[in-house]
């Protein structure tokens, strides 16, 4: 054994994980759920996907000029300890390794189990069902033993990956815009007319209540590309490639989903969006026909696929980032290296257990009648108000940095800590005070979904305290 990751990624490979991660299932699915959280308007949906790119491309670059002078094993834990020290950095990389990415990483996994088993069709309950969960599981573990076992067929994995998952949506993006600004649905759908002819009302123009539920919405189907920086130890020329990725990477992602909305909306009417789950795989049949419909749930499950594997990726170097420090339980068994893989199996290992209990989680949470009363969040979405709120104090400290012209040292941090605190209160907003609002309008009862979560993540940091190996040799 050893403790050193060696460099095996190139600049392209950084490209395609930082799309890869980032575009997976969310786009295909959360068309329709954007949609019915603005009441149909198609203006606020566009607003919404603009304004979380926006978000994402500023913070990128923030993290980008941080990559240009900073390289050890993990970007993100590697940022938090020049923030504010080691100390911080090992509660960063606890509350990455225990909830953030095995959270997604969860979630992606059940949703690739759930269209498999759509495709597949012989189900009783594709979504919920016992076969689903199983399915969940065994994928979790196949992208565990990929990234475990063999990081570079991991890394071929995501490129092919990344490439066949912009194949639908870069079609559908040209075929449908091209399509509805032919037909004028695409001018129906944000005018309203279309849905108005059917005795619809559809809500138009500006929704500030609509754009902050639209940003949340939106969250889980940007999120990912802070876990690419996971790999700058194992990345070539790292200090000049990883900046090039999250910025490249970025912009294509922005590019594709708007223009892939655009193209949806241009394919099929929003009252057949609003009224069915799978209206994004309507649009498709009308354009393309029922095999390409069928095709494309092929698709979304080598995108879903892809995305899980790059989350993985992150998954499996959790521990080791805190342990090479020094820090956690047991750092210098999870801070090993396997020579012959040159990865951290144990660190892995742990990275999986983590991931299986978060699916566990996100079952429970989701069923009829769910397990954990009041504790019971969204896990795809929640974890965005600690991550954001993670990033701030990392920005602020740019502005230190007087070797830099005033625009990175001043400009650049503060815009990304605006978006940091905007995404924040989106999350709470979105999770706390809009179902509030629903809850009484429906004489509901409401259990406030943000505090509980935040219960949650503060056990999480005290037991993150309590193994702390460090602490406890002082």
């Amino acid at each position: 054994m050893e403790n050193k990751l060696t460099k095996k990624y190139g600049l392209f490979t950084a490209i395609c994980m930082v799309v890869g991660i980032v575009i997976g299932s969310g786009i295909f699915f959360k068309t329709e759920a954007v949609l019915s959280t603005t009441g149909g308007n198609v203006l606020t949906g566009v607003l919404g996907l603009l304004v979380v790119g926006a978000i994402m491309l500023i913070c990128s670059y923030a993290f980008s000029l941080l990559a240009q002078k900073y390289e050890k094993v993990n970007g993100i834990v590697d940022y938090a300890e020049m923030a504010l020290g080691e100390k911080f950095a090992y509660y960063v990389g606890w509350f990455m390794t225990l909830i953030y990415t095995p959270a997604i990483t969860s979630v992606l996994a059940w949703l690739s189990a759930r269209y498999t088993c759509v495709l597949i069709g012989k189900f009783e309950n594709p979504v919920t069902g016992p076969e689903c969960m199983i399915i969940a599981g065994l994928f979790l573990a196949g992208g565990y033993a990929l990234n475990a076992l063999s990081p570079i067929l991991a890394g071929k994995f995501q490129v092919s990956g990344t490439v066949i998952k912009l194949i639908p949506l870069c079609l559908m993006a040209v075929v449908g815009t091209i399509l509805g600004l032919t037909n004028g649905q695409l001018a129906d759908n944000f005018t309203g007319a279309a849905a108005a002819a059917q005795g619809v009302t559809i809500s138009t123009g500006f929704d500030f209540g609509g754009l902050m539920m639209a940003v949340v919405a939106l969250a889980f189907a940007y999120e990912g590309w802070i876990i690419a920086t996971s790999i700058n130890a194992e990345l070539k020329d790292s200090k000049k490639n990883l900046p090039i990725a999250l910025t490249v990477g970025g912009i294509i992602v922005v590019a594709v989903y708007v223009l892939y909305y655009l193209g949806i909306c241009g394919a099929i009417p929003v009252t057949e969006l609003l009224a069915s789950s799978l209206g994004s795989q309507q649009a498709f049949i009308n354009i393309f026909g029922n095999l390409f419909g069928t095709l494309l749930t092929v698709f979304i499950i080598i995108s879903c696929l892809c995305t899980m594997n790059g989350l993985m990726l992150g998954c499996v170097r959790g521990m080791y980032s805190f342990a090479i420090r020094g820090r956690g339980p047991k750092a210098e068994t999870f801070s090993q290296v396997d020579k012959t893989t040159n990865m951290p199996h144990n660190s892995a290992i742990v990275g999986l257990l983590v991931c299986f209990v978060w699916l566990v989680y996100f079952y429970g949470a989701n069923l009829t009648t769910p397990w954990f009363g009041p504790f019971c969040f969204d896990s795809s979405e929640l974890p965005i108000i600690t991550l954001y709120a993670l990033y701030i104090p990392i920005f602020l400290t740019m502005m230190k940095d007087k070797t830099q012209p005033f625009f990175k040292r001043i400009i650049v941090p503060v815009a990304a800590s605006l978006c940091s605190l905007f995404m924040v209160g989106a999350a709470i907003y979105s999770h706390g005070i809009a179902k509030y609002q629903a809850a009484v309008a429906a004489g509901e009862p409401f259990t406030f979904p943000a505090l509980f979560y935040l219960i949650v993540f503060a056990v999480v940091i005290f037991f993150g305290w309590l193994f702390d190996g460090k602490r406890r040799n002082k």
